[in-house]
């Protein structure tokens, strides 16, 4: 099966998941690890699955990765498998407690990644996951990476 990564990246956290994602994949799959800025609309059409990424900023995706899927065609991911993932700071890292309040209601940038696929017609939309850095800029908490492939696994294989 041919699989696409895209994502974007900020401090680095993001782009390790994808690239430990498409590692994990790449036995038995073609994978291509893309950053956003770089994935086109052809390159989607061309793969059989599709797993997009991005760090959460401000309970949402990046402008990048937004702005990326709205202008896929639509449809174009009809009778695709795909998934999506985020980096994001766990809420037991968050203080004060009203800014967990706020994480709560406002979300990971997951989701509405996950809605944007669904939107373009993927038939079998996959669970979405985040994964975990160590404050603002990261390092990715420990064992993350192992996770992000487990994961990968899980949807592809």
């Amino acid at each position: 099966m041919k699989i696409m990564v895209i994502f974007d990246s900020f401090y680095g956290n993001t782009e390790k998941i994808a690239e430990s994602i498409g590692k994990a994949l790449q036995p038995g799959h073609t994978v291509s690890v893309v950053r956003t800025c770089k994935a086109t609309s052809r390159d989607v059409e061309m793969a059989e699955g599709l797993i997009v990424g991005s760090p959460t900023r401000a309970f949402r995706p990046s402008e990048a990765t937004v702005e990326f899927l709205k202008f896929l065609p639509n449809y174009c991911l009809e009778g695709k498998k795909a998934a999506a993932f985020d980096t994001r700071i766990s809420t037991d890292d968050i203080s004060p407690k009203f800014l967990q309040f706020m994480i709560n209601l406002g979300g990971y940038a997951a989701k509405p990644i996950a809605k944007l696929l669904a939107k373009k017609g993927a038939s079998t939309p996959l669970a979405a996951e985040g994964f975990f850095v160590n404050g603002k800029e990261g390092p990715l908490k420990d064992g993350e990476l192992e996770r992000a492939g487990a994961w990968a696994k899980s949807l592809f294989d």
